[in-house]
């Protein structure tokens, strides 16, 4: 049987319009990638999807893209078969030590766990999130130095994406975690992660269209959110992620720029939400807010 294989859409865009461009690629890839040149600040941007799949729908996500923006950045395509992706995302992907507390690496990786750290194992695949994104690395950051004072029983990892940030919060809180994703793929994979973690019994995964879901609603009051995703929808949900925490509730927001902090903490500070600390990492930032 022939390996299946994926086209890659590659372009390179300036950093104030990153975020409209990985979100028009988001919306149709299987995965993206996305690399800061500082020097130039500029964004490599790499989404990969099924050969020939969602072409309209790759086309008017673009074209919204270019008129929000006013960039229209050269796009360039590629075949790579899925098996050579992987392998080649694997071997770019050695064990990485986060904070004092946890280590995430690939299945490819035997060697005998870190005495005094929680190793997550998941792979580099087609769900967003293995703990090499500034992002996902800050909130695993901002979790360890949270639990020293905040002991949350109610827990919520809105966008889920691989799963790491659940099943890093059930491997260190040893609580039950609900971890939602709107897309179903991502959704799998987090529970398949989890049961690879051997946290199956803690994390509930589901499919679900951001706080909309009754069974978000039914699991609501959370003690603690974490919201990794884009600033845009951080701020459209800003009101919702307020109404569903509970009093002295903590939210961990990430998948922003720094230069989005001023808008998000806006948003919020008019839900009733106050800003507790930011992590900064590289072009990333993280916040921590409190009900």
């Amino acid at each position: 049987m022939a390996e299946e294989v994926l086209e890659c859409i590659a372009l390179r865009v300036p950093a104030e319009v990153m975020e409209t461009f990985e979100a028009a690629l988001s919306s149709v890839c299987r995965a993206v990638s996305f690399y800061h040149d500082e020097d130039a600040d500029e964004w490599d941007l790499q989404g990969v999807k099924e050969r020939g799949a969602y072409e309209p729908e790759l086309a008017a996500a673009l074209a919204v893209a270019e008129i929000v923006s006013g960039f229209s950045p050269e796009i360039s395509r590629g075949l790579v078969p899925v098996g050579g992706w992987l392998a080649r995302t694997q071997q770019a992907f050695p064990e990485q030590l986060i904070g004092s507390r946890f280590a995430v690496r690939g299945t490819h990786i035997q060697d005998p766990e870190l005495p005094g750290r929680i190793t997550i194992t998941l792979d580099a695949g087609l769900a967003f999130g293995t703990g090499e994104h500034n992002s996902t690395r800050g909130c695993l950051v901002t979790l360890e130095d949270l639990v020293k004072h905040h002991h949350p029983e109610r827990i919520l990892d809105l966008g889920t994406g691989s799963g790491i940030l659940a099943i890093a919060a059930a491997k260190l809180l040893h609580k039950n975690v609900l971890a939602t994703d709107i897309d179903p793929r991502a959704a799998r994979v987090a529970a398949e992660n989890a049961k690879l973690n051997e946290v199956a019994g803690q994390i509930r995964a589901i499919q679900a269209d951001g706080w909309a879901d009754p069974r978000i609603t039914k699991a609501a009051p959370f003690d603690l959110v974490f919201a990794n995703i884009l600033a845009r929808p951080l701020c459209a949900m800003a009101h919702q992620l307020s109404a569903h925490l509970a009093p002295g509730g903590v939210a961990i927001l990430a998948g922003l720029l720094n230069t989005q902090v001023n808008w998000v903490l806006s948003c919020h500070r008019r839900a009733g939400l106050k800003l507790e600390r930011r992590l900064v990492d590289g072009a990333w930032s993280i916040l921590t807010l409190r009900k």
